[in-house]
């Protein structure tokens, strides 16, 4: 059979760790056979990240500037544990999502998978709801510190221009914990301006939710800026397609969120995001059953699974065991990585695939087969037969033919 032909490689970068054996068995069994790959290969491992000094990741989050389209493996973010149980790191290297987020100045996307199979535990939702996820400052670049006693606590700014401003954070009396934070507002439009266009691009409505009745300022800065650029940029394309943007607060957000049937974005600031993510996902059924999607306003894209390395299943592989992770939201991490340079080079039949092979997994996880963690949450009346990871792979590639 001829494999199907790729002009533009895309940037496939390779992970740790459980998420890097199923990587190695999905290309083998799913791509490989019927697409000759064309990708610039980096090794994102943390051994290849010691080795280097972390330029590795900066050099791949460079690539995908340049080809518009990368492909990523889950990939360990080292803490003291971790650095205890690798003697040989020299430094407990940042997260390399962060640094590919920072370079890209994008903002995650993340979608559950929706089969028959398995319904929400929601059950009025009907459609996917994705998640987006502001991706810089807050509480993950604050700085923070415990004091001992009584005393009061300042905040000041000193600009290059020679202005200064100095707010009291509050007097104490005995021992407290404090924290700074901040964000940036050519970080908060970039994300904004995401947030728009792909919903443009998916034809989904928009919500968008911050707390600006309590953080008055901070919050309401965010909720202004969404509304400048929607008003500027964005308002007659979403009234054109019959698109709406709202903004609600966070709380209300939630509960219209359950309420729903699903089918729009959600945009969330940085912690609301990581939360409500993960929330969504377990409601939809597993973090393993959930894609993510890193979009720059100027289009670049990098696809992943939303869950992590898999540690415990790795360390089990290890001993010769057989694990039954899911590998579906990596599945579809390459299958959406290939769809989308098949879109931009034009290459139809490189679309198709992509297609026919979240196909295949959706066919095959309703049919029963499934791994399992999702076995214990299939409807009543579907046979189930839960299998290791390489004989779901297996079921999915005799679907593919």
């Amino acid at each position: 059979m001829d494999k199907l032909k790729m002009t533009t490689p895309l940037v496939e970068m390779d992970g740790d760790e459980m998420a890097r054996i199923l990587w190695q068995m999905i290309k083998e069994k799913l791509l490989l056979p019927y697409v000759e790959l064309k990708t610039e290969y980096y090794d994102l491992s943390l051994r290849s990240r010691n080795d280097t000094r972390d330029q590795i990741t900066h050099d791949a989050a460079a690539a995908t500037k340049k080809y518009g389209v990368a492909v990523k493996c889950a990939t360990i973010t080292p803490n003291k544990q971790r650095m205890a149980e690798f003697p040989w790191m020299t430094e407990m290297w940042k997260s390399p999502n962060g640094t590919i987020r920072s370079a890209l100045d994008g903002t995650v996307f993340r979608t559950p998978i929706i089969i028959d199979a398995v319904k929400p535990v929601v059950k009025n939702w009907k459609k996917p709801i994705t998640i987006a996820r502001h991706a810089y400052g807050d509480i993950y670049k604050g700085a923070d510190f415990v004091t001992d006693g009584p005393g009061t606590c300042t905040m000041t700014f000193q600009g290059e221009n020679g202005e200064e401003k100095t707010v009291l954070v509050q007097k104490t009396d005995g021992p407290a914990v404090w924290q700074g934070i901040h964000n940036k507002d050519s970080s908060i439009r970039s994300f904004a301006r995401a947030c728009f266009q792909y919903a443009i691009d998916t034809k989904q409505d928009l919500w968008f939710s911050t707390k600006d009745t309590i953080a008055k300022v901070y919050d309401g800065h965010f909720k202004t800026i969404f509304e400048e650029e929607y008003e500027r940029s964005y308002k007659a394309k979403f009234e054109e397609l019959g698109l709406t943007y709202f903004y609600t607060l966070i709380d209300d957000a939630v509960a219209r969120v359950i309420r729903s049937e699903g089918g729009y974005i959600w945009a969330c600031k940085n912690y609301d995001g990581d939360v409500m993510s993960d929330m969504v996902s377990t409601a939809f059924g597993s973090l393993a059953m959930m894609t993510s999607v890193l979009v720059s306003p100027d289009g670049t894209t990098e696809y992943e699974a939303a869950h992590g390395t898999v540690t415990r299943h790795y360390y089990r592989h290890l001993k010769g065991e057989k694990t039954s992770t899911n590998p579906v939201a990596i599945i579809f991490a390459w299958s959406g990585a290939l769809k989308k340079r098949g879109e931009l080079d034009g290459l139809n039949d490189l679309v198709a695939f992509g297609q026919k092979l979240e196909q295949a997994c959706r066919d095959t996880l309703n049919a029963g087969i499934m791994t399992k963690d999702l076995a214990g949450l299939a409807e009543p009346g579907i046979q189930v037969r839960a299998v290791n990871t390489e004989e779901f792979i297996d079921a999915v590639a005799e679907r593919m033919g």
